[in-house]
């Protein structure tokens, strides 16, 4: 029978079978498969049985759901694949293929390894946002600030000049417009 073990070092060599069609995973007790770090959300992805295949349907986590590094929203994950719930990273062990880095597999819902035991015991409110990228606010504050290289002129916001013309063209069409409709009603009352 199919079990995901987790590959990350917090939480090494923990393990879950998956024996029904649906299992949920996420940081709160509720969860099938509860996986108590930070950056998991409080109900993170479902896990769903189809025939032969395992289907990892994301539940609009906030840190995604990723298999080989690729976002997903629903996808089926294969035997070597790596998913990715946060900071946790997790293979699919079907018995016939070799796991990345996880040695020795838990027992299926058995409690973290004892140097993980004080991580795993805390109780997190809220999922934590990983960071990723360069945000906007970084962007609009120039080159100094994330690491640009600050040699070169920065980003300056350059003026519309399409805008502005096609405004001024409304603006007389519209007077003329007006003129003309003003001119048919004087004439039409003589």
């Amino acid at each position: 029978m199919a079990k995901l073990v987790v590959l990350s070092p917090e939480q090494k060599g923990r393990s879950y079978e998956l024996k029904v069609d649906k299992t949920t995973i996420g940081r709160v007790e509720d969860n099938t498969f509860q996986i108590a770090e930070p950056s998991v959300s409080s109900h993170h992805c479902e896990v769903l049985l189809r025939g032969t295949d395992v289907v990892i349907k994301d539940l609009n986590s906030t840190n995604g759901t990723f298999i080989n590094n690729e976002k997903i929203s629903e996808s089926v994950l294969k035997p070597g694949q790596t998913l990715r719930l946060g900071q946790i990273e997790l293979q699919i062990d079907t018995g016939d293929t070799p796991i990345g880095h996880a040695s020795a597999p838990a027992n299926a819902g058995a409690p973290p390894p004892p140097s993980s035991a004080t991580n795993s015991k805390k109780q997190v409110d809220q999922t934590v946002v990983m960071k990723r990228g360069v945000s906007l606010d970084e962007l609009e504050k120039g080159p100094g600030s994330t690491g640009f290289d600050t040699a070169t002129k920065g980003f300056s916001k350059k003026t519309n000049q399409t805008n502005k013309w096609f405004l001024i063209g409304g603006i007389i069409v519209v007077v003329v417009v007006a003129i003309i409709f003003l001119i048919i009603i004087t004439n039409l009352k003589k």
